[in-house]
């Protein structure tokens, strides 16, 4: 930057009189002056600097990364995202929730901003999940806005979001979203959902005060040949890992496999077997999985047991892709999801789907209870554990699928 200054410029000579002597013109008095007039072009222009800080550059609507933010997208008002979401007028969301839920999430987005166009598709299948990334990694998904990123996958997915910080509009209020909900990492993934464990069995075939109350209970004599079904893929074990680590599962997971249990493929069908008095017991199966089949079982013979510490997973990681065409529509969408309205859907309709950190049934559920949350710090170690289990087992194949 140049300051002007009208008053003269300064100038500073050096001569030799007749004996050879440098004279200096200028006087202590002159010499105090010139420095006080740098010092002063010197604050103004920090001064001025400072100022531009402030205001930036930025052309007005326009918003840039933040650097102090990592390069992240951010948005200091709310009434900006909804402007931006007006003018976009549209919404494409590809869900992971199931058909009844993502449609009562629809309607719920409709009836809260009837000017976005919504429409919702449900994703589901390792084969569609793998497509989708694919075609995600190659830049050429055009047609969706947010997506969710598989527990399976997730390192995979999360660089294909669009970089908004929503952590930190979460935190200063832009977004109506729980914290907690959000990868503190990559500050742009929101887990709307999570999958709490249990175990499962029927009352008339073993009598509650039979049922483990403890892991290890399984363990027991009494257990052994065919007493109870373990599943092959072993997504609620792997949980256990969080608190207990990666040597207790290996050795858990071998000692399980010694006790001789029925092998299963998929928690539904094996409820609707428990249910139905073909087997007795459940190791460790999805909460939601059990609960669904117990409403449907009208003797009323299968029973949801959480044992502690109870295991307890993230899920339904979304976030918005950054060949969205449509992404502050879509920053409204998560938002909604993450609403208390949104999160009744999930346990009403998912169900019993809510984010552990919501004040839903999930919540409820776990409250006062030693939990184990594989979140955002292990989520990615998921598969690694899951691989690990099936090793210990010695690669079993289903009896029940």
């Amino acid at each position: 930057m140049i300051a002007h200054c009208d008053q003269a410029h300064t100038e500073l000579s050096l001569s030799n009189d007749r004996s050879g002597a440098v004279n200096n013109p200028l006087s202590p008095e002159k010499m105090v002056k010139v420095i006080s007039f740098i010092g002063g072009l010197l604050v103004l222009e920090l001064f001025v600097g400072t100022i531009a800080g402030f205001t930036g550059t930025a052309e007005p609507g326009k918003t840039k990364p933040n650097p102090e933010a990592g390069g992240f997208i951010v948005e200091k008002s709310r009434d900006v995202i909804l402007s931006k979401a007006r003018a976009e007028g549209k919404l494409r969301v590809l869900s992971s929730f199931s058909g009844e839920a993502f449609r009562r999430m629809r309607e719920l987005m409709r009836k809260k901003y009837p000017f976005i166009d919504t429409l919702v598709e449900e994703i589901t299948g390792p084969d569609a999940q793998q497509r989708l990334l694919l075609e995600l990694k190659a830049g050429t998904v055009k047609d969706w806005d947010v997506v969710a990123a598989t527990p399976d996958m997730y390192n995979d997915f999360v660089p294909e979001r669009k970089r908004f910080d929503i952590l930190g509009m979460a935190q200063q209020g832009v977004l109506a979203i729980n914290a907690r909900m959000v990868d503190p990492e990559n500050r742009g993934v929101v887990a709307l959902g999570s999958n709490l464990c249990s175990i499962a069995y029927n009352k008339n075939l073993i009598s509650p005060e039979k049922v483990p109350n403890t892991w290890e209970d399984f363990l027991k004599p009494e257990f052994k040949g065919k007493k109870f079904i373990l599943d092959i893929r072993p997504t609620c074990l792997a949980g256990l890992t969080v608190g207990f680590g990666e040597q207790w599962l290996v050795d858990y997971a071998k000692k399980l496999a010694a006790q001789d249990p029925v092998w299963a493929r998929g928690f539904p069908v094996a409820m609707t077997r428990i249910a139905a008095g073909e087997y007795a017991l459940h190791q460790l199966t999805n909460y939601n999985s059990c609960m669904r089949a117990a409403a449907k079982d009208a003797a009323g013979s299968l029973v949801c047991k959480i044992i502690q510490p109870t295991p307890v997973r993230l899920m339904n990681t979304e976030f918005v892709i950054r060949t969205a065409s449509h992404p502050y529509a879509a920053l409204l969408w998560i938002e909604m999801e993450a609403s208390p309205e949104g999160q009744k859907v999930l346990d009403e309709h998912g169900p019993l789907n809510s984010s552990i950190y919501a004040q839903g049934k999930i919540a409820e559920a776990v409250k006062g209870l030693t939990v184990f949350v594989n979140d955002f710090k292990t989520l990615k170690n998921t598969t690694k554990w899951q691989d690990m289990a099936v090793a210990a087992f010695g690669f079993p194949s289903a009896h029940v699928k």
